[in-house]
């Protein structure tokens, strides 16, 4: 039996996820751990979109990975529910554990869960080990991924 609780995250969980969200060198550039008020607000958003899951895993009292998980209705393939995996985070010391895996099969199954027809996620090209990562999960790079700062 696991030690591990994957949940759904609470406000008091904030500080922990905001830290994991900073704790490497893409989010220490964007994140602001300083200032959970930001955070605050989107968490009260996403807490209130049915569509929106934002879970927690922890061990021991103490967060150690953390995802966030949108269901999308579409017209398209058919009139398929999709699902879009963001957010993922794994603690300094849980790296090479086992959760992330842990965390995104439960992403896959809660998915399937919802009658979602398709998961995706995009990850930032200079992330190659999570590349790979996604790759031995099933996940196929199958698709170039644009955005545009606001």
């Amino acid at each position: 039996m696991s030690d591990l609780d994957i949940r759904p995250a609470t406000t008091g969980d904030l500080e922990a996820i905001v830290a994991m969200l900073a704790d490497d060198p893409l989010g220490a550039q964007r994140e602001s751990p300083d200032d959970l008020g930001p955070y605050l607000s989107a968490f009260e958003r996403l807490a209130s979109d049915p569509n929106q899951q934002v879970v927690v895993a922890v061990r021991e009292d103490k967060v150690v990975g953390t995802l966030q998980l949108t269901i999308i209705p579409g017209l398209s393939r058919r009139g398929a529910t999709r699902s879009v995996i963001e957010g993922v985070r794994i603690h300094a010391d849980e790296r090479g554990s086992g959760l992330g895996t842990q965390l995104i099969e439960w992403a896959v199954e809660e998915s399937r869960r919802q009658d979602c027809r398709l998961v995706q996620l995009t990850s930032d090209a200079t992330r190659t080990d999570a590349h790979r990562f996604y790759e031995r999960l099933g996940f196929e790079a199958s698709h170039l991924g644009f955005k545009m700062n606001l």
